[in-house]
This record gives C-alpha cells, sequence and structure tokens, in this order.
C-alpha cells in the first residue's frame, strides 16, 4: 500500500439545517487502502461519504488523487440502499449498460460493451440476474450490481455506505470477501462505512473513528482497542477478543 494520500481533508464542516455534523475534521485516506469509517449513529460518517462526493455543501478542502499524475481519480459509490421503483421494468443489464455508457445513447451500444457488463455479473456473481426486471430484485441483488458496475467502471476511489446492510450474515460475508478479491485486484482505495465492527477488523486496512470530528485513526489493529472503542461508543461497547482469533483478526460485535 501506499504511503500517499488518495483522499486528504482539511478543516471540513459541514453544516445541514442549522445544525453541526462535522466539524475540523482532518483526514487522510492512504492510496491503496481498506478505509473504515466507524462511530455511533448520527457521528456523520455518511454525510463525510457525500462531501466526498460532492452532494453537499461543506467548508474546508478535499482533494483527491489517482494514480495518473495531472488526472482526476474516477470515483465509485455504493449507497447503503437503493430507491427503484418495484414496478420498474428495465432489465438489469441493461441498467448497468445506460449507467456506465460513457457515449450518447442513439450511437447504440457496442457488442464489447455488451460482453463487458455480462463479464462484470459474472465477476460478482449476479450473471442470472441479467434479464431480471431492477425492481424486482431484493436489496442484496442491488448490492451486487452496484458491485458489477464497480467492476465494469474500474474506479480509482470507491466509497461504500454500510453496502451489507439488509443482507443476512451468510450474504454478508460472501459480499465483503468478494469486495476484498476486487480491492486485492485492482488496488482502488476503499473508504467504507460500517457498524459491522467484525467486518472492520477483517478487512480494513486503515480505521477512522469519527463522532462529528476524527477521534482517532490508524492502521487497524492497532486502532480497534477496547481504550478507542468505549471512548468513541461509549461503556455500552461489547467486545469480545479470543486468544486464539485474535491471530487472524479481532472479532467485535455490531455496534
Amino acid at each position: 500500500m501506499s504511503e500517499r494520500a488518495a483522499i486528504r481533508i482539511r478543516g471540513l464542516e459541514v453544516v445541514l439545517g442549522g445544525r453541526v455534523i462535522l466539524e475540523g475534521v482532518d483526514l487522510d485516506v492512504p492510496e491503496g487502502s481498506i478505509t473504515a469509517l466507524i462511530g455511533p449513529n448520527g457521528a456523520g460518517k455518511s454525510t463525510l461519504l457525500k462531501a466526498i462526493l460532492g452532494l453537499v455543501p461543506y467548508r474546508g478542502s478535499i482533494e483527491m488523487r489517482g494514480p495518473r499524475e495531472g488526472r482526476k481519480p474516477r470515483l465509485g459509490y455504493i449507497p447503503q440502499a437503493l430507491s427503484i421503483e418495484r414496478e420498474n421494468p428495465i432489465r438489469m443489464s441493461d441498467f448497468l449498460l445506460l449507467s456506465s455508457q460513457r457515449r450518447p445513447l442513439w450511437l447504440g451500444v457496442g457488442r464489447a460493451r455488451r460482453r463487458a457488463v455480462l463479464e462484470a455479473l459474472e465477476r460478482t456473481g449476479a450473471h442470472r440476474l441479467a434479464d431480471h426486471p431492477i425492481g424486482k430484485l431484493s436489496g442484496g441483488e442491488l448490492q451486487r450490481v452496484l458491485l458489477a458496475k464497480i467492476v465494469l467502471e474500474r474506479p480509482d476511489i470507491v466509497l461504500m455506505d454500510e453496502p451489507a446492510s439488509g443482507i443476512d450474515i451468510a450474504g454478508e460475508a460472501m459480499f465483503c470477501g468478494l469486495v476484498q478479491e476486487l480491492h486485492d485486484e485492482t488496488g482502488f482505495t476503499l473508504v467504507l462505512v460500517s457498524h459491522e465492527l467484525s467486518v472492520v477488523s477483517h478487512h480494513a486496512t486503515y480505521v477512522v473513528c469519527l463522532n462529528r470530528r476524527v477521534k482517532c485513526s490508524g492502521a487497524a489493529l492497532e486502532t480497534l482497542t477496547p481504550e478507542n472503542l468505549r471512548e468513541l461508543y461509549g461503556p455500552q461497547v461489547g467486545l469480545v477478543r479470543h486468544q486464539e482469533e485474535f491471530k487472524e483478526g479481532m472479532h467485535c460485535s455490531r455496534l
């Protein structure tokens, strides 16, 4: 993993509806890292992602850099939930084609692009859904579609807001394992919001403890300590550490 920052944030402040959501946020996200944002509800984690994406107004500075000097990095985003009308008849494969098409639609879609879509669906285990109406897909199936979009577009920086929310434990493990594989293959920088500390401890290389401002940050095993978690979440935090399991990663409860 590179030591340089893919995202550099200085003095970030977000005020929405007269309420301070984030203040004085200074943060460097290491290039090529899997960076997890953790913190209690209302800490501003999702708002931080939206600020990076330019979806909310903010004060301060956010600078991003990709592997190609002088060119803006490509961004990918998987929200916590994708709102789609249940009666939407568009096929899932067509949704991917339309959302990732870079040239005018009236010029048509080439065979190479269609093949790339099918390969992305195959890579994320969603190929059987190619002809399904997107409005009929479950939450977990939609997340796989969005992950296929990441495969298709090959962004430099990927932002995920609790992407496994609403997926059962087995499905969550498969999803997180697939994200890990894609990260290892392509080396994109991943910024992930998660309440699942077991997921964070197994997959994150860098952790940011956030509650309106950055409370602490650093390498995952050095940052996910009982002391830091109690300060972040309060005395109700439940942390289970097993001597043997610690060799593989720290196992923590959902918060």
